[in-house]
């Protein structure tokens, strides 16, 4: 490979966003009621060959925010102990900093112009976090405010599977239900299955890109 060709950046492949895979795990379903309780986020890039992968993952547990709502069944399917002293949890304020410092420097160094969120049911997860910015006043939030990649949409469409364990299965990734419904497994294997699903689209994705940088016939 030429040394001097200019590496290839995510920026290239997504019009300028930097793919992020969050996962959230919540005390019910209402993002303004509800305690946001962990947040992670899985930052990918490519390879030199194009291919996309995971690069870094960030997590964080978060404490709930005074008056939060917790729905003893949500506890139940995600099994955190709010209680338990070692969550080590954060404020709302430090999670969402924690979190998003790598997310902003990744932005920058893959020569995009900012995040979008990646997600199964994307939009209950970029709810969550535009609620807990609003709650804490943070400013520059590296998310696109409302766009998203949905990997229930693409499973849909690639594998007739729409449920994650389903599709995980369905692509011979695997799914471990034991480990399931904690922000840093659910927002790996939305990685890995987003990624999966990415790369075998290349073609296509080389098909079109080509078509479209082809001189016009005169």
């Amino acid at each position: 490979m030429d040394s001097s060709a200019p590496k290839t950046k995510v920026g290239h492949r997504f019009r300028g966003f930097l793919p992020v895979v969050v996962d959230v795990e919540t005390g019910g379903f209402n993002s303004r009621t509800d305690a946001l309780l962990e947040i992670a986020a899985v930052i990918l890039g490519v390879e030199e060959d194009g291919t996309l992968v995971r690069r870094q993952t960030v997590f964080a547990h978060v404490e709930p925010f005074p008056g939060a709502n917790i729905e003893a069944a949500a506890l139940e399917v995600n099994g955190i102990r709010i209680d338990n002293p070692l969550r080590l949890a954060l404020p709302e304020r430090e999670a969402l900093d924690h979190v998003f410092r790598p997310i902003r420097k990744a932005v920058s160094e893959n020569g995009c112009t900012r995040a979008i969120l990646v997600g199964h049911n994307a939009h209950f997860d970029l709810g969550f976090v535009n609620a807990a910015v609003e709650r804490t006043a943070t400013k520059r939030c590296p998310f696109h405010p409302f766009s998203v990649f949905d990997t229930a949409t693409l499973a849909g469409a690639a594998l007739g599977q729409t449920v994650l364990a389903r599709a995980l299965q369905a692509t011979g990734l695997g799914y471990d239900a034991e480990a399931a419904h904690s922000a840093i497994y659910d927002a790996e294997s939305t990685a890995d299955l987003y990624c999966l699903l990415v790369n075998r689209m290349r073609p296509l994705y080389d098909e079109f890109s080509q078509a479209r940088n082809s001189p016009a016939d005169p």
